[in-house]
């Protein structure tokens, strides 16, 4: 076996919690369960991972079957990765039938006619995700193992969502190869970001639950109680019941998916006096809005309960896991005309 592919392996083991290797390795099922028994999991992890090269010898295991342990590690352990969702849009509305080996064909196809020094790994999951590894090489290099990007692909769906490498100028050639592979015409990101690939999943597929904004009036001050300190309590009661309750409607009960990032350009009209005539052209007013959090939706969500903000929060700030799936016209703060959002 290579030294490089040794080292690799090794590598892949180190990362895995000492707890989880021997799951791990039963997963990958390039080692037998005669030779897992063989290895002491309760000595340190560096010499769990000696023992593994060693068998991986006997077995004289190649880069595309390391790459595989590479896959699985990913796969469950995804949140150790940024992930970025894209979208792919079709001509028409036909659907056409997927299959799984046209679009292996189809993809190596691609990549491997654009650069030469490309490792490429699939593997299939039982929710009709599709995992695809790329390592990436030069035209006078090997690929690099140690920078790889990863896809995960939902057949039937025009969702993809990739964890890119080091090597962005890689990108564009990746985004080619998913769209002739699955049958699209175009792909675009969304601007929406995290580690948590499931979080991302629940917002494009719908799978978690979060109301429209609605306008709900401030409830009248009681007036009538005679006593000012307890009128004061009531109504501090009374309006902290109201945002949780308007909370509650924006946000949904549950726990909200876990966003790190979230982009969008907005375009409107300025809106001025016309006999000021403040502006010598008419061109719209445009803005690039970015928002960034360990966890984006439940900030957002704390803000009227923490007296940070009024409740219900601007539209700006709710729609974001909307503007996933469509986009809106909202309305913006006195001073401007009512804008839309406008993709990347």
């Amino acid at each position: 076996m290579d030294e490089i592919v040794a080292e690799y392996i090794r590598r892949t083991v180190l990362k895995i919690p000492r707890d989880e290797i021997m799951t791990v390795l039963q997963k990958w099922g390039l080692l037998s369960e005669t030779q897992l028994q063989t290895i002491n999991f309760r000595q340190t992890k560096d010499s769990i991972s000696q023992d593994v090269v060693q068998l991986c010898e006997e077995n004289s295991v190649d880069i595309k079957q390391a790459a595989v342990l590479d896959i699985i590690y990913n796969h469950i352990y995804p949140n150790k990765r940024v992930w970025s969702v894209y979208q792919m849009n079709k001509m028409g509305e036909e659907t056409d039938f997927f299959d799984f080996t046209d679009f292996k064909k189809k993809f190596k196809r691609r990549l491997q006619s654009a650069l030469k020094n490309v490792t490429i790994n699939f593997r299939e999951y039982e929710d009709n995700a599709i995992w695809i590894r790329i390592a990436w090489g030069t035209p006078y290099k090997k690929p690099n193992q140690y920078k790889t990007s990863y896809v995960v692909y939902h057949s039937q769906t025009p969702y993809v969502f990739i964890s890119a490498s080091v090597l962005k100028s890689n990108l564009p050639l990746l985004c080619q190869a998913l769209v002739v592979a699955s049958n699209y015409h175009d792909i675009r990101e969304m601007e929406l970001r995290s580690h948590c690939l499931n979080s991302l999943k629940d917002i494009v597929f719908k799978r978690y639950s979060q109301n429209f904004q609605t306008y709900y009036p401030r409830q009248e001050r009681n007036v009538a109680a005679e006593n000012v300190d307890l009128r004061i309590i009531q109504e501090n009661r009374n309006e902290k019941e109201r945002i949780q309750r308007v909370n509650r409607e924006v946000f949904g009960d549950g726990p909200q998916p876990k966003l790190e990032f979230a982009q969008y350009k907005l375009e409107t009209m300025f809106k001025s006096d016309p006999k000021m005539d403040v502006l010598e052209t008419k061109e719209p007013f445009r803005c690039l809005v970015k928002f960034s959090s360990p966890h984006l939706l439940e900030s957002l969500k704390s803000l009227a309960p923490a007296g940070m903000a009024d409740a219900p929060l601007s539209p700006l700030l709710t729609c974001i896991p909307q503007k996933a799936r469509n986009y809106f016209r909202i309305r913006e703060r006195k001073g401007f005309l009512p804008g839309s959002f406008v993709s990347p």
